[in-house]
């Protein structure tokens, strides 16, 4: 065995030769999205990145776009499945081609970590520790460029939110999501190299990253302070709130209504309805709004509502908090409306290359500016509107104004009977944890849950079925780490990652 100074050099050619590579790609996007729910099987996570890696190490730049893009494509074309829903596979082909690409590109980075860092830093140090930090600060990289481009990305498939299920999610709740993801292509990153170097032989030089898992399974959640309860009410009407569902005038907001009914005379501070739980802009229908006074007022308990409003010759996707004398002076705007879905950037681009689809979406929603906070009698919560959910900046401009719990509303009507209301039940758990607040996540059509500050359940509704549900959940104040840090560690990794590795490209020239 050399010795720490006389390490192995990289090798210069591929692990694995590239008609190999290929399939073993496809398999890691495979089991990738198993880690995913629906089946949530969160183990599966950590050879995928393992069976990734190995098809990146030793390959040519060609190579590696080729593997990158059958990960990402068998990978996304299976996770996002459910947007071919009701649209067919133009939209899915689209979206899961978009990513796969975009993920072609960004593993470059890390066939290039493994090419030049082994060479800049070649002790056993360099290789267990050096190398596999600068591939996991590369990988978040990738997350991050995926999360934000083009338009406002897709961060819907981070690594970290694989773990919802895990011992591992509580790390989130000291490094964020991203810092999560990071730690764990770490720990796997270092295995591989661990074995590349034959320590097996060396059984002491185990010990650190032995050390390093245990540590990371057994670490507690961040804690966080008591602040009291809230009595919520949550609602799953079940109604007709799909794109292309039929439906009578003023048919959502009565399910909702029917729905809500066991509540009624029940002690509560807040009664929730999900996104879309209105039929149409109550500040414009004087119908709607006297519907929902009426519920306000016989719930005794302001109504946290959602519909689309109208504001000159915007619309908005917007939660209201409409009172029981019959006022909303409190609201909130989705920050992040959905490209294609809620608004077409480009619109006459696109329009001239499938009219029939973007013909469909007629109305453009407009990105909301205002805080997504609102006050309910001195309690302040944090919100977040459908897909909202997993953007980092809405959820920490909640807990950073002050929010004690977070409500997330959402409408899952489009997309039943597939895996896509699971993996964003999922997302709320994670930021449950993350944050160290109770979060109320309530739809449409289900499923819907009430998830305690450490991620278990409270209370939940099957999906399909209308239905109530009524606790005291818990308030918590104070930051967790992960809130506070996550966003700086995000720019460590970032630009610590891209550094790195011009840095390992100029020394290992020089040491050539």
């Amino acid at each position: 065995m050399p010795s720490s100074s006389s390490a192995p050099q990289a090798r210069s050619r591929p692990l694995l030769p590239l008609w190999l590579a290929m399939p073993v790609a496809a398999l890691a996007g495979c089991l990738m999205d198993l880690a995913y729910p629906s089946v949530s099987a969160w183990i599966l996570a950590f050879p995928a990145v393992a069976l990734l890696l190995l098809t990146l190490i030793g390959r040519r730049i060609g190579g590696a776009l080729l593997v990158g893009f059958i990960y990402g494509a068998v990978f996304f074309f299976l996770l996002v499945s459910w947007t071919s829903r009701y649209l067919g596979i133009i939209p899915w082909a689209a979206l899961a081609l978009l990513e796969a690409a975009l993920t072609a590109v960004a593993v470059i980075l890390i066939t290039l970590a493994y090419r030049w860092l082994p060479r800049a830093f070649p002790g056993v140090t360099g290789r267990l520790v050096t190398l596999p930090a600068v591939v996991a600060a590369l990988w978040v990289v990738r997350e991050l460029f995926l999360g934000s481009w083009p338009y406002t990305g897709f961060p819907w498939a981070r690594l970290g939110m694989t773990q919802s299920e895990s011992p591992l999610a509580m790390l989130s709740s000291w490094v964020g999501v991203s810092g999560l993801s990071f730690l764990m292509v770490f720990v796997v990153a270092m295995l591989v190299e661990s074995v590349r170097l034959r320590l097996w032989h060396r059984p002491v030089r185990l010990v650190v990253p032995a050390a390093l898992v245990i540590v990371l399974l057994v670490t507690p959640a961040f804690p966080t302070t008591d602040a009291g309860t809230m009595r919520i009410g949550a609602v799953q009407g079940n109604g007709p709130t799909g794109y292309f569902d039929e439906r009578e005038p003023y048919s959502v907001i009565q399910a909702q209504t029917d729905a809500t009914e066991p509540l009624l005379g029940a002690d509560m501070d807040l009664l929730v309805w999900p996104e879309g739980g209105v039929d149409g802009d109550p500040f414009a229908n004087e119908s709607l709004a006297r519907r929902m006074t009426r519920v306000a007022s016989r719930a005794d308990a302001p109504l946290l509502a959602n519909a689309a409003t109208a504001r000159g010759d915007e619309y908005f996707n917007t939660s209201m908090l409409w009172t029981q004398d019959g006022t909303a002076e409190q609201s909130h705007d989705k920050r992040f409306p959905v490209p294609f879905g809620e608004y077409v950037p480009d619109r006459d681009f696109y329009y001239a290359i499938v009219p029939e689809l973007i013909g469909l979406i007629g109305r453009e929603y407009s990105h909301g500016t205002n805080a997504p906070l609102i006050d309910v009698d001195g309690v302040k919560v944090g919100l977040a509107i459908c897909f909202d959910v997993i953007y980092d900046e809405v959820i920490n401009e909640g807990i950073l104004g002050g929010a004690q719990v977070l409500v997330f509303q959402t409408n899952n009507a489009d997309f039943r009977g597939t895996g896509e209301n699971v993996q964003q039940l999922a997302f709320a758990r994670m930021r449950a944890i993350e944050t160290g607040r109770s979060v109320v996540n309530i739809s449409t059509v289900g499923a819907s849950q009430m998830i305690g500050p450490e991620g278990q359940t409270i209370a939940a509704l099957n999906a399909d079925e209308a239905g109530a549900m009524l606790e005291s959940v818990e308030l918590r104040s104070g930051l967790t780490a992960g809130v506070v840090l996550g966003p700086w560690l995000q720019l460590v990794m970032l630009w610590g990652g891209l550094g790195a590795l011009l840095f390992g490209w100029w020394r290992a020239r020089r040491r050539r």
